[in-house]
């Protein structure tokens, strides 16, 4: 797997259904292992917690190096459905061989992509404040309205760009590992993958958000178990799209 290539998979089309089928294989995936999974999911929160700290770099380390750490995970989840034992060190696997560096390569496009969310947000937020500053400060309907305009603007184009960051990243770093594709002509793939099967991406991020707001009531502990299962869906869903 230490040939990266730029073959670029036909991507299957599934049921929309299929967005609910990948929690309960995930969740089936999840407990014969659970503690291990646990454990994963939890070295890497409480590290990428601990790194963030550092200014600055800490936060970039984390956003490079995150898919690294999920292509582990998906080498991992593809040993679990084998019938074989996973291990801790299953998540650090691909920080050796020809994949690293693709792999950091796409948490640097994907870092632009955050970077350019923000950039957006902040022309556009401080563009709907004046608005409705001056709207405001001259009693003018039409000043808070562009300001209102401005914001919820501002507000569609981040969930846009969000959405779309997000399908690109999602198959990526299995397409790297698995594939052995460069990492742009992955973010492609699977970007033009989830378009195509946008009706079960929709209904696994409408169950995603539910179950996000019920991990979080308990003081976020639902997190540790939903961690572990959201990135094996990943790999289901992987599975599900292309087939390997």
């Amino acid at each position: 797997m230490d040939n990266i290539t730029n073959a670029a998979p036909e991507a299957r089309t599934v049921d929309a259904g299929r967005g609910l089928a990948w929690w309960s294989e995930a969740w089936a995936m999840f407990l014969p292992q659970a503690g291990v999974w646990i454990v994963m999911s939890l070295a890497l929160v409480i590290g990428s917690m601990i790194v963030s700290v550092v200014p600055v770099l800490g936060g970039l380390a984390v956003a490079l190096l995150m898919p690294v750490f999920i292509a582990g995970w998906m080498v991992a989840a593809r040993k679990a459905e084998s019938g074989a034992k996973i291990e801790f060190n299953d998540m650090f696997v691909c920080f050796g061989g020809a994949h690293l560096t693709p792999l950091i390569i796409v948490g640097v496009v994907m870092l632009v992509a955050t970077f350019l969310v923000g950039m957006v947000v902040a022309v556009l937020g401080a563009g709907a404040a004046f608005g409705m500053i001056m709207g405001g400060a001259r009693h003018s309907a039409g000043g808070l309205m562009a300001g209102m305009g401005a914001a919820l603007l501002a507000l569609v184009i981040t969930l846009a760009i969000a959405f779309v960051s997000g399908m690109a990243l999602w198959f990526a770093p299995a397409l790297v590992v698995m594939r052995n594709m460069q990492p742009v002509e992955a973010l492609k793939a699977s970007l033009a993958a989830s378009m195509k099967n946008i009706g079960a991406m929709l209904l696994f991020g409408i169950l995603f958000f539910v179950a996000s707001i019920v991990a979080s009531i308990p003081f976020g502990l639902g997190w540790i178990l939903l961690s572990p299962v959201v990135l094996l869906c990943a790999w289901r869903s992987y599975r599900d799209v292309f087939g390997d």
